[in-house]
């Protein structure tokens, strides 16, 4: 793209950081990496190299570079001021502490031009908390990743009140331009668009089990051999366009009432954390089915499962 070789900078050098880094490098961008410590940093590269190297093994390696090129974009700083320096963007990903957050856009906010754009990649708050009275507000806004970013296209891009059109319009191109496939919220709520959708699933999720009328083996199933196979090509309002006759306004008129019954039965949201029974429960089989020392493997392999779906999936773009 034709703003591939401009620099984007990156607050963080751990996960995700690291996976933004990797998505602009496989672009062509130029990637300037800070984290507070020498050692971070250090360590950061190591990884990433050996991240990079792994994916062209496979054959996985987004971009048309090689990964030793993609891995020569790629730069390090403890200086936030010279991390914003000619920065197009910049992309925020520190842990989710709102105070860690406030203090982190307060430095930037004197260190900012008028032009670069600093998205955050919480998942937890919302933009108008933690740029709320800065004077470069209007740049600030959310571009959330799912996990793992590099397998998962989706980036929730949510504007605080104040946040400027371009700010909105220029995150969405630049993640269009590294292949992902942003959203655009009009305005913030909080969970954004999928942990609302997401929490809806886990509570009754969590009340279908905890009522004991299916096991968490067979809950997940429900959406592993069922409707995820739908939504991996199709959003749930073109699954009830396609599921009747006339589209999705025949779809509502025959169904709407069934919708309404059965919604009505499902009592209250569950306290997910201070249900300990159920937890104690789920965690037990669900460790039955994955134990804790596999987890790293069942990983690699969703990792290697969603890489071969994207294939998939640009067949039928």
């Amino acid at each position: 793209s034709e703003m591939s070789g401009q620099k984007i900078g990156i607050v963080g050098s751990g996960l995700i950081g690291r996976a933004w880094a990797m998505l602009f490098a496989a672009a062509g961008y130029r990637v300037q990496l800070y984290d507070i410590l020498e050692s971070q940093l250090t360590t950061a590269l190591q990884e990433l190299q050996k991240e990079l190297h792994s994916l062209e093994e496979k054959g996985s390696l987004r971009g048309d570079l090689r990964a030793s090129e993609q891995f020569a974009l790629v730069e390090v700083t403890t200086k936030l001021e010279e991390l914003v320096r000619d920065a197009l963007h910049v992309q925020e990903c520190v842990p989710e502490v709102l105070e860690l957050k406030r203090s982190l856009y307060c430095q930037l906010d004197e260190l900012l031009d008028d032009k670069t754009v600093v998205a955050s990649s919480t998942s937890t708050f919302m933009p108008s908390l933690y740029s709320e009275g800065l004077k470069r507000k209007q740049q600030m806004l959310v571009a959330h990743p799912l996990n793992p970013p590099y397998f998962i296209p989706l980036v929730e891009i949510v504007p605080a009140p104040w946040t400027s059109k371009e700010a909105v319009t220029a995150t969405r191109s630049l993640m269009q331009s590294i292949g992902q496939r942003p959203v655009t919220l009009n305005r913030e709520i909080e969970g954004f668009a999928t942990n609302r959708i997401q929490y809806a699933i886990l509570n009754e999720v969590w009340r279908l089990v905890a009522s004991g009328i299916l096991t968490v083996q067979d809950v997940d199933r429900v959406l592993s051999q069922g409707l995820g196979l739908r939504y991996a090509l199709l959003g749930s309002l073109e699954t009830a366009h396609l599921n009747a006759p006339g589209g999705v306004a025949d779809y509502f008129q025959r169904f709407g009432g069934e919708i309404s019954a059965v919604s009505a039965t499902y009592g209250e949201t569950p306290n997910t954390r201070e249900d300990t029974a159920t937890l104690e429960e789920i965690a037990r089989q669900c460790e039955e089915l994955v134990p804790l020392d596999n987890l790293a493997k069942r990983r690699a392999t969703r990792d290697a499962f969603l890489t071969q779906l994207a294939r998939l999936k640009k067949q039928f773009e």
